[in-house]
């Protein structure tokens, strides 16, 4: 088996980033290999870093629950004041049933705690190839890795090679699709509704038709003081739909200065804004900063996010022209959206968001 250096003795770092990305071990890997200090590479910077809050210090800020039963009025009106202030909010009732968001989750959850012959078979970092299992897609970019495991899998526009997605995850995802694409379109519909713009304008910019699923892993760490699960980032694309298994207290959503924590709630599903709906909306919703904090304690977190992109990338993107106006003028530029996510894959998980970048009036545009 490789070793990888837990030491910062003569520590070289893209020696020791490439020998951890070789050995297809990802934290799992190294978890089961009986680690008890984690390498270099994986301490964080201290400005990353959570700070710490006496205990029984109460939250000030709660992520709110929408029950997607209630009527039409008022569920827009709930959705549009957590889409406007937060960014992120939580939705029961919403019609999908828990037993499908429980076989997604363990399915997940039996792939990455599989062995490692199996797991390094889809270890590799060409996105759109069947499946791919990584630690960290910024790894190589980031002043420091995060203590997790990835495994990404584009939906669409082309429907991934079904060979080489593991077997155990093949039927959930399947289904978890179909269900997503419905109550995608849902609530873009209710967003849109929320914004005065006719409820199907999303979906004529192909915003249903480029999903990539990315279900993270997250081991206990042996020193979560020193790292990450994920650090802060704003999502680029329109919107994330998410589901978590019970493990809570780490995925944490930034208000103001302050983090509020996202704690599963039974059968909900996590959603929230991304940059280029704020672009779209012309900044009358948020895309929000959010992290995950290095798992502390026994069991892992297990989730799965669903990022809903335009299908289109050789279209240019700006405030849709039914919310601009003379009292409201544009607030960004118009953009190839090649050139956006382009940007976004090409930099780190550093917390600044690319929304500033394409601001009027932004001289390095």
């Amino acid at each position: 088996m490789t070793t990888i250096p837990t030491h910062h003795d003569s520590y070289d770092r893209l020696t020791q980033l490439k020998q951890f990305d070789e050995s297809k071990l990802g934290v799992k890997g190294l978890l089961d290999s009986g680690v008890t200090t984690i390498p270099s590479f994986f301490h964080q910077p201290p400005e990353n870093l959570p700070v710490k809050k006496p205990k029984n210090t109460k939250p000030r800020i709660t992520i709110p629950v929408i029950d997607l039963s209630k009527d039409r009025s008022t569920v827009v009106d709930e959705v549009r004041q957590s889409a406007s202030n937060l960014g992120f909010f939580q939705i029961v009732n919403h019609g999908v049933g828990v037993e499908m968001i429980d076989k997604l989750i363990d399915s997940m959850k039996s792939f990455f705690e599989s062995s490692n012959e199996y797991k390094m078979k889809f270890y590799h970092r060409e996105a759109g190839k069947g499946a791919a299992y990584s630690t960290n897609f910024d790894l190589y970019q980031s002043k420091a890795a995060s203590w997790r495991d990835t495994l990404q899998v584009r939906m669409s526009p082309v429907e991934p090679d079904w060979e080489a997605v593991p077997e155990m995850c093949r039927e959930a995802l399947k289904n978890w699709d179909k269900a997503v694409v419905g109550l995608g379109e849902d609530l873009m519909s209710i967003l849109l509704e929320g914004l005065g713009v006719k409820n199907d304008r999303l979906k004529e910019l192909t915003c249903l038709e480029g999903r990539v699923y990315a279900s993270h892993y997250y081991p206990k760490c042996p020193q979560p003081e020193l790292t990450v699960g994920l650090n802060s980032h704003t999502d680029p694309g329109v919107l994330t739909v998410l589901v978590q298994n019970e493990i809570g207290g780490m995925l944490q959503v930034k208000c103001g200065e302050d983090w509020a924590d996202v704690e599963p709630t039974p059968g909900a599903i996590v959603i929230n804004i991304g940059d280029l709906l704020q672009m779209l909306s012309n900044d009358e919703y948020r895309s929000v900063e959010h992290r995950v904090l290095a798992n502390s304690v026994e069991g892992a977190r297990v989730s799965t996010a669903v990022f809903f992109n335009p299908s289109n990338r050789e279209k240019n993107f700006g405030p849709l022209p039914e919310l601009v106006s003379a009292e409201k003028p544009a607030v960004y530029q118009e953009f190839s959206y090649a050139d956006y996510m382009k940007r976004f894959f090409t930099k780190e998980l550093d917390g600044k968001t690319l929304t500033n970048f394409y601001k009027i009036g932004n001289t390095n545009a």
